[in-house]
């Protein structure tokens, strides 16, 4: 459980070490598949897209009633690799979930000033963003129900061999860990 009083509460995932279910093992595998990562690449336009095979932040991830996690930029390079990361691929899994649940995702302008997009983690909902020094997001308000209630996803990171200068993303920037940012009047 990663709960460190400020940017991350009640929030679980799973690592490099975990035994997955024949099921979930075989959906990582079809995410690592040639056919699926040349869909991304054609779609975002970025090429030369790799999964982690360490799964370093990635997989499963759950959020237990009352938790939440900060608007931040994530890590840039993978820190076994030293590959830059491109791509977060999120998967909700997430039955019946409301509005009033809360544990929405949002996803911030680069000046930090408004959240540009909040989307519910509804069943099967599924949202693809690149990742830059100003990729800011995170689920800032708290997830509400029942003590057995989790905000449940599966996360699939892309990396790539390098990272074009790119305007406004700071791309070629210095490694950084996660960039944690606080809400206009709001806070973290």
């Amino acid at each position: 459980m990663h709960d460190d009083g400020t940017y991350v509460r009640k929030k679980q995932g799973t690592t490099w070490q975990t035994r997955f279910g024949r099921n979930t093992r075989r959906y990582f595998e079809q995410l690592a598949q040639t056919l699926f990562l040349r869909l991304l690449q054609q779609v975002t336009g970025i090429g030369g897209l790799l999964p982690d095979p360490y799964n370093f932040g990635g997989g499963l991830q759950a959020t237990g009633s009352g938790g939440r996690l900060a608007v931040h930029a994530d890590f840039n390079r993978h820190p076994v690799t030293r590959m830059d990361r491109r791509l977060n691929l999120l998967v909700y899994l997430n039955e019946g979930w409301t509005a009033e649940n809360g544990g929405a995702l949002e996803l911030w302008d680069a000046a930090m000033q408004q959240c540009v997009v909040p989307a519910l983690p509804e069943f099967n909902r599924t949202v693809l963003f690149s990742t830059t020094s100003t990729s800011f997001h995170g689920q800032p308000e708290p997830v509400v129900g029942p003590p057995d209630l989790w905000r449940r996803s599966l996360a699939l990171y892309c990396y790539s061999c390098g990272r074009p200068e790119e305007s406004g993303t700071n791309g070629g920037a210095a490694e950084h860990s996660t960039l944690w940012q606080q809400r206009p009047e709001r806070g973290f």
